[in-house]
């Protein structure tokens, strides 16, 4: 028996992606005068693109066997951004950028839990019987 919806395992995934990303904006930031630093950046959009376009299939060997189901653990992965060069020391972590992304990540982050929120509210009120 499956206890939580689709819906709060997926909430769940968001709430790890955004913490991911708030550590790598953090070290960017933190990183921000030493000589020859890369950035590195969260990619995610890409690697669920990737997995949704490519559908995972299973061999059964007895009909008797489950259906299987795709559950893919999607997880994030961290680049390294070596294109670029803002300053003369190498270092390519553009300050005001990561200060927007941090603050874009903060409200993203509130906006998942207010929602896992509000489902866990529900489910309390279901269970305690609509009181």
């Amino acid at each position: 028996m499956k206890l939580f919806s689709n819906t709060i395992h997926s909430l769940e995934k968001a709430l790890d992606n955004s913490a991911l990303r708030q550590k790598v904006i953090s070290n960017n930031i933190a990183n921000v005068d030493t000589p020859n630093y890369k950035a590195q950046d969260v990619s995610f959009k890409n690697l669920l693109s990737n997995e949704m376009n490519s559908p995972l299939r299973a061999n059964r060997t007895n009909e008797k066997h489950f259906e299987f189901t795709s559950s893919k653990r999607l997880n994030s992965q961290v680049v390294t951004k070596n294109d670029t060069a803002y300053n003369h020391n190498g270092n390519n972590v553009d300050i005001d950028k990561e200060m927007a992304l941090l603050a874009e990540n903060q409200i993203y982050y509130n906006a998942v839990t207010e929602r896992i929120s509000g489902k866990f509210n529900t489910l309390k009120t279901v269970i305690k019987g609509g009181n």
